[in-house]
């Protein structure tokens, strides 16, 4: 999978599930935040094996040179 998606899905009877999908690591809970507090109180938090994947660390690269 190339992006990140973040589903919710309502059921006739106004339940609504979120769920993430592309993302590593934490970085999910952090992209799900705001939309979890418009749709009001979490019942459950069921992680996904994307979950325990460590997040690709940013790299830096620095050239010496005076």
């Amino acid at each position: 999978m190339n992006g990140k998606i973040i589903e919710i899905t309502i059921d006739p009877k106004g339940n609504s599930k979120l769920q993430t999908k592309g993302f590593a690591g934490s970085s999910c809970r952090d992209a799900s935040r705001l939309l979890e507090r418009a749709l009001g109180v979490v019942e459950s938090d069921v992680p996904t094996t994307e979950m325990y994947q460590a997040a690709p660390a940013e790299q830096q690269i620095r050239q010496g040179g005076d």
